[in-house]
């Protein structure tokens, strides 16, 4: 019970039979009839006094309702018929006028009349004054609209019949009079007619109709409240209830006040006790005359005595009585309508309040421990994590707290059962100069009966609640033992860390100085701590061990180091994100005829899967450029591959990153005159660097993502002056989270831009200008500056398509080698040249060209105009030809064709700083037919 009655005291005497009616029920005070106030029943349908209230209201509204509508009627009616009057008052009174029939006579009617029948109607006040022919044709009207227009029901008037009427019809309701206008002889020439529109009637109503309402309102609103105060009276004389609504409510309320676990008191505005029910009697201890004593004279203690006699408001307010905790809650009675006093309400809480106690503990607890798990595992790194767990013990838990580990997993290898030598990893202390081990130092567990591998081989917690008394821990280290005492520490409790059923390491915790010890609700939180903590560890060593593995894999499969080649001056850097390692790479791939193929490319995702889809990519890109094909035709072949490899891979039940929404960049320099071709799939466009420093970002054509399909690739060309600088990049340079694409860009060209600086200049710039310390995303770069061969180390000559032409191109090739002073490699360039050109000359096309080119090899090309591929094969013992490409392949170090936009160049290089030894059994093997 709050304290708060719905039911009214009354001085009145119980009914006979009830519990107020015996000896002890002197507790119980009779009910004050003042109270029956604060029980005054609502005006419901239910009493009598609101049922008379209800039929009042209703006889008035209705009177009220009838006699404005009555007069609504009666006003309506006087409005139209004072219409009608006025109406046909006008009408005549200019039918009748001198000159209307002269008028209507006339050559121009409306010119006489419509100023005339105007002047009327704005005299005689009607809406409308029109003047009509005998055949009912306006000829004047308020409205010029309307003249010419024939009138609507004027039969009448034109046989010589005065009338008034309610008009429905066209050009508006209204109420006329239509009036004959007759000549000297009595003949109908013309018509008047006059009226007032029928909206304008009810204006005239609407104005009254305010004032109307007004006076019914009023009239139902005096009507109204005297029925109200009618009703009131009524009510306040039989309060809604007979006798026996008035007997059962007395024995309902008893029966409830006196059967609640609930003490109530109720105290007068003069301070002494009107009622005190059961409950408060045995809380309390009150004496059995109580009932109109003062609260003072009832020895409740100081703290209850001056609640009560003060009678200020509490809400649960906890005060002693005795050897109980009473919850009190006083509530003035004078706002509910009761007399000036209080009522108060008692319960006992002295159960409650240790049980509360020990909840609040527990409550700690989980607050301790939901804390710990959204403190502790904030990173992927061991040792962050096990200082997270020893800041987390103290002092909350422990004053000191230590954690060791096993090396193995502090190299994020999985743990051993060799789990007697640790390393403490992390140390947290309240105080200063404690004798506790330093990290880094190796513990060792061999002493098999102290608690620390006690707690290890059980896989549980061990208290040791007194160190002074407990001596089996001081077998390990007695020195060390004797210094902890002597410091001040005396409670321990060493759990093993634990994560899927493996060790690996210990926790610590201590207490020392004023500290109590540690008891079993500690080990249990000790408990709950560490195996969070073991597990967020175990996480670590394991993205630890993977990152170390995808590390590991990505630099392999990544370019292990730049070619030889004499083209590009190249630089190159790749940075793995902060999460891990991604799909960016690059590589740089020589081709025939001194060129270089530079690529640059963009994997989707993170972590081992992407760099074995990089890994897988790179190698196709590796395949395809072997083929020695344009870049828009190698990322056409390469594009077809990743929608065929991830259609097969698409129902499989793995995480493999698919290969599909890679970007690619791949790039063809050629030397010997600075051209490049470049074609990209999805990927940004490189920054070109000129010789005197200035940046373009080159318009390239750009097609979808590798794998998207349906669409074809392109290639731009670039002309590369000798010394300009070609920076090639992923998105991870130029964008992060608080950096947009545009703004990299311009940071990069701002960056790369000046003369004379070499690309490992330019990479370091870019990487300190536009890269944080862990970048959020991995990021591959590539700078190559530009060289040409030399104009004197290419020889160029164009054959006429007749094989007499061959013996004078082969002479013209030995006297050019003389002059580079390579005669030794002369008669095997000879005799490459010899068949490649016959063979163009015979199977090819015009037109065919011979090309040398000298740079640490020796580059022999021929080309001509058909696309038919040449093939090695072993010529049979009666074939008359077939063996051309044999003696190229014994002779040269390596040969190939690759196509041009119209026909093909087969080339054979030839290493100069050693003479190439064909096979003797080979060239005899060729010879024997």
């Amino acid at each position: 019970m709050s304290g708060r009655f719905r039911w009214p005291w009354v001085r009145a005497a119980p009914p006979p039979g009830s519990r107020g009616s015996d000896g002890p029920s002197r507790r119980r005070r009779p009910w004050p009839s003042r109270g029956l106030r604060r029980f005054s029943p609502s005006l419901s349908v239910g009493t009598l006094a609101a049922q008379v209230f209800l039929l009042q209201a209703l006889i008035m509204l209705v009177l009220v309702a009838v006699a404005a509508a009555a007069l609504l009627i009666q006003g309506r009616y006087d409005a139209e018929r004072s219409a009608r009057d006025r109406s046909l008052a006008a009408a005549e009174a200019f039918a009748h006028a001198p000159g209307t029939a002269l008028a209507l006579r006339s050559q121009d009617p409306t010119a006489r009349l419509q100023m005339a029948a105007e002047q009327a109607r704005k005299g005689s006040g009607v809406d409308f004054v029109s003047v009509l022919d005998a055949h009912g044709v306006r000829l004047t009207d308020s409205d010029p609209a309307l003249i010419g227009t024939k009138a609507e029901g004027v039969g009448r008037a034109a046989a010589g019949e005065t009338f008034t009427e309610t008009f429905h019809g066209q050009p508006t309701d209204a109420v006329r009079a239509v009036v004959p206008v007759t000549d000297a002889s009595r003949r109908v020439v013309g018509m008047v007619t006059a009226g007032i529109q029928y909206a304008n009637i009810g204006a005239v109503l609407n104005r009254q109709l305010p004032l109307l309402l007004g006076a019914a309102a009023g009239t139902l609103v005096l009507a109204t409240g005297g029925a109200a105060l009618v009703s009131r009276r009524l009510l306040r004389q039989t309060h809604g209830l007979g006798p026996a609504e008035m007997t059962r409510m007395y024995e309902h309320h008893d029966a409830v006040l006196h059967a609640v676990r609930e003490g109530v008191l109720i105290v007068g505005g003069d301070g002494r006790v009107l009622l005190a029910n059961d409950e408060a009697h045995r809380l309390l201890e009150l004496p059995e005359d109580a009932d109109q004593r003062h609260v003072r004279e009832l020895a409740l203690g100081p703290g209850l005595t001056r609640l009560l006699d003060s009678g200020e408001t509490a809400s649960d307010e906890v005060i002693r009585a005795g050897d109980r905790l009473l919850a009190v809650n006083i509530r003035p009675t004078a706002p509910y309508g009761g007399a000036q006093g209080l009522v108060a309400t008692f319960r006992d809480t002295t159960d409650l309040r240790a049980l509360s106690g020990q909840a609040e503990l527990a409550r700690g607890r989980l607050s301790f421990l939901y804390e710990a798990g959204m403190r502790i595992g904030t990173t992927l790194d061991i040792r962050r994590t096990a200082e997270e767990l020893s800041e987390m013990a103290v002092p909350r838990l422990a004053d000191f707290a230590t954690v060791e580990l096993l090396d193995a997993v502090l190299r994020g290898e999985e743990p051993t059962s060799a789990v007697h030598e640790m390393r403490r990893t992390a140390l947290c202390a309240s105080q200063a100069g404690h004798p506790l081990q330093p990290v880094g130092e190796v513990i060792r567990f061999v002493m098999a009966d102290t608690p620390m591998v006690a707690a290890l081989r059980r896989g549980k917690a061990a208290l040791v609640p007194d160190l002074h008394a407990a001596g089996d821990w001081r077998a390990q280290d007695p020195e060390g033992a004797r210094q902890a005492l002597a410091y001040g520490l005396h409670s321990l409790i060493t759990v093993p860390l634990r994560a899927r059923g493996v060790v690996l390491g210990m926790a610590n915790f201590w207490r020392g100085g004023d500290a109590p010890r540690f008891e079993e609700e500690d080990v249990a939180v000790a408990e709950e701590l560490v195996a969070r903590a073991a597990v967020a560890i175990d996480n670590a060593r394991r993205y630890s061990r993977e990152h170390t593995m995808a590390v590991t894999l990505q630099r392999n499969l990544l370019p292990l180091g730049l070619p030889d080649q004499d083209a590009l001056e190249i630089a190159s850097r790749y940075l793995p994100a902060q999460s891990g390692v991604g799909g960016d790479w690059f590589d740089v791939i020589p081709l025939p005829g001194f060129r270089v193929a530079l690529v640059v490319g963009d994997i989707v995702g993170h972590g081992m899967q992407a760099a074995v889809t990089m890994g897988r990519l790179r190698t196709a890109v590796l395949n395809f450029s072997s083929l020695d094909l344009a870049p828009d035709e190698l990322l056409g072949h390469l594009d077809e591959m990743v929608s065929r490899l991830d259609t097969q891979t698409a129902t499989a039940d793995d995480d493999r990153v698919p290969l599909t929404g890679a970007t690619l960049l791949y790039a063809i320099y050629d030397p010997v005159g600075g051209h490049c071709t470049l074609s990209r799939a999805g990927h940004l466009a490189p920054a070109v660097v000129d010789p005197e420093g200035r940046v373009t970002m080159p318009d390239l054509p750009l097609s979808p993502p590798l794998g998207v399909g349906g669409h074809p690739f392109e290639a731009g060309e670039l002309e590369l002056p000798e010394g300009s600088r070609l920076v090639l990049f992923t998105d991870g340079l130029i964008e992060n989270r608080s950096r947009d694409i545009d703004e990299g860009l311009h940071l990069l060209c701002s960056t790369v831009a000046g003369a004379d600086r070499t690309p490992e200049e330019t990479c370091r710039a870019l990487v300190e200008a536009m890269l944080p310390g862990h970048p959020s995303d991995d990021v591959a770069l590539l700078v190559a500056r530009t060289r040409l061969l030399a104009p004197a180390c290419v020889a160029t000559w164009d054959v006429p398509f007749d094989v007499t032409a061959v013996p004078r191109v082969r002479n013209e090739v030995s006297r050019r080698l003389a002059d580079w002073q390579l005669e030794e490699a002369a008669f095997a360039t000879e005799l490459i040249l010899s068949e490649l050109l016959t063979n163009a000359l015979r199977y090819g096309a015009p037109p065919v060209r011979v090309r040398l080119l000298l740079g640490r090899t020796l580059v022999c090309e021929v080309s001509d105009g058909s696309s038919t591929s040449p093939r090695l094969r072993r010529a049979a013992t009666t074939d008359e030809g077939g063996r051309g490409l044999f003696l190229v392949s014994q002779f040269a170090d390596m040969w190939g064709v690759r196509y041009a936009s119209r026909g093909k160049v087969i080339w054979a290089e030839q290493t100069l700083d050693r003479v190439v030894e064909p096979d003797p059994t080979a060239l005899f093997d060729l010879l024997d037919f």
